[in-house]
């Protein structure tokens, strides 16, 4: 964080009408902030100015949630459970129990889904943030200069409203991927699959997903966990790229199990429709093949949602990712950007993250400004095994010529893993060569996205291996792999000269 009072801070005091790119501020302003979108970012963004007292509007042009709550995280999460519960119970002989070959009822998993999305949806609500103190307007924002907004609502009129700063959390939109037939053929991205989804009694028969990202990852495992036959086809050489190559490994050797047929180096090339039914032609290997389906999700990525927000006007370029500094804001220090917008690290805890830094430079910046720190933000993928990490990757260490010391301790191990049925996997963890600061951390296996948050806090705080290894873990829990792994790190550094001593004064005092 920085707390310097510097001089720009001190002359925007007496110099408040000074133009900006050309742009005066008006004498008085309406608000002092309004947030446009209300998914994760601008929801806290208006939740932290509201608790400021400060008087504050959030538009929203859609849902209240945004993606998270109707198209991302929420529904997809509760797919996963349901599927993860189909999977045991035609695995349950590893349980001891009779397994059941019933088919699945897929009406009914999608009805639990929606009942998801409402029982969540009171958290994000119009209701929520207007008892909060919170002006929220349903309509289409469009930033008529860096300190103007205007709002077209419902029923045609159109509201303006001056401010002293703009928060910009318009979230991300999936990227569609220019293949010849893709769009005649028709497909599904995660704004449209759960309508698709939820509008079905069985699931679909076919599917070919495009995209080995997470969310392609997730999908695939779980629609085929549901009884769908599901291809998978990424670009790369491995599934989930951005992760370590033995990440990619236990992932891809589990989706196969689930009966994912998985295609990487290979290359969507063309896509069409026979009759009732589409086909994608994919290249790789130097062969080219067509698989039939009766759905085409696309899920290659998303692209910050920038169209239509007046930016053009302002000189502000809409396609590529907004250019911000580290206080979130843009080349008008006015408006300022949070979540997917930004166009790197798309979770919900990280817009979450920054929302705060941008609420609090849009209200109090002129007196004190507070840094974005990204260097320590946990993320995870909701695969069976589940995958998370905190900071640096091998591949990314070795690829910035940063040198590491690895430990790695097998789940397979770990007494709660094997009574839970989940002995797989494993915890590697990077540090500095010689000490225990902790530079990164992989989990791969059941809870892996909630075990990563000790060693975040280890991270954030400057806490090393030494810290978690003191640190007391009950048994028999999933927690207790990462004491493991700090324990497997102490032992590989114990000294050979001290041990032969022990054993001498050992030997010693047995006479």
């Amino acid at each position: 964080m920085d707390f310097r009072l510097d001089a720009g801070m001190i002359r925007s005091f007496s110099t408040r009408r000074r133009p900006v790119g050309g742009w005066t501020p008006p004498r008085r302003f309406d608000r002092n902030l309004v947030v446009i979108g209300a998914g994760s970012a601008g929801l806290i963004s208006a939740q932290v100015a509201a608790v400021a007292r400060a008087k504050v509007t959030l538009v929203e042009a859609h849902a209240m949630g945004g993606d998270c709550l109707n198209y991302g995280c929420v529904p997809s999460k509760a797919l996963i459970r349901s599927a993860a519960i189909a999977h045991q119970m035609r695995h349950a002989d590893r349980y001891g129990l009779h397994p059941s070959g019933a088919t699945v009822p897929f009406a009914q998993v999608m009805a639990r889904v929606r009942r998801a999305i409402a029982d969540i949806a009171p958290h994000d609500s119009v209701e929520r943030y207007e008892a909060m103190g919170v002006e929220v307007l349903a309509g289409h924002a469009r930033i008529a200069d860096p300190w103007t907004v205007e709002v077209s609502l419902a029923g045609g009129a159109v509201r303006r409203l001056t401010t002293r700063a703009i928060i910009l959390a318009t979230g991300a939109a999936p990227a569609v991927p220019d293949v010849p037939g893709l769009q005649q053929a028709g497909f599904l991205t995660t704004d449209t699959l759960w309508d698709n989804l939820g509008a079905r009694a069985e699931a679909p028969a076919r599917l070919a997903i495009l995209g080995g990202g997470p969310v392609g990852c997730e999908l695939a495992q779980a629609l085929a966990r549901l009884g769908s036959a599901v291809t998978l086809v990424e670009m790369t050489p491995r599934l989930l790229p951005r992760e370590d190559e033995d990440v990619s490994a236990a992932v891809q050797a589990k989706l196969g199990a689930d009966g994912v047929s998985v295609l990487t180096g290979a290359t969507v090339v063309a896509c069409g429709v026979a009759g009732e039914a589409r086909w994608i032609d994919v290249e790789g290997g130097g062969a080219r093949h067509r698989i039939a389906c009766d759905e085409i999700v696309v899920a290659v990525g998303r692209v910050p949602r920038l169209a239509g927000l007046g930016l053009e006007t302002l000189g502000i370029p809409t396609d590529r990712p907004l250019a911000v500094n580290g206080f979130m804001q843009t080349r008008f220090p006015s408006i300022l950007v949070a979540g997917d917008v930004v166009g790197r690290l798309q979770f919900t805890h990280t817009a979450s993250h920054q929302a705060w830094y941008a609420a609090m430079n849009a209200l109090f910046g002129t007196i004190r400004r507070f840094r974005v720190d990204e260097r320590v933000l946990p993320r995870a993928i909701f695969t069976d095994p589940e995958v998370a990490r905190v900071g640096l990757s091998e591949a990314e260490a070795r690829d910035r010529g940063i040198a590491v010391e690895v430990t790695r301790y097998g789940i397979d191990d770990l007494d709660r893993a094997i009574t839970d049925g989940s002995a797989e996997g494993f915890v590697k963890v990077l540090t500095v060569p010689g000490r225990d600061r902790i530079l990164g951390v992989t989990i791969v296996g059941d809870r892996a996205g909630d075990m990563i948050a000790e060693f975040a806090l280890a991270m954030r705080n400057g806490l090393g291996l030494g810290a978690i290894l003191r640190t007391v873990h009950i048994y028999p829990t999933w927690a207790e792999a990462n004491r493991f792994a700090a324990g497997a790190w102490r032992r590989a550094r114990l000294s050979p000269r001290l041990l032969r001593l022990a054993e001498r004064y050992h030997g010693w005092r047995r006479g």
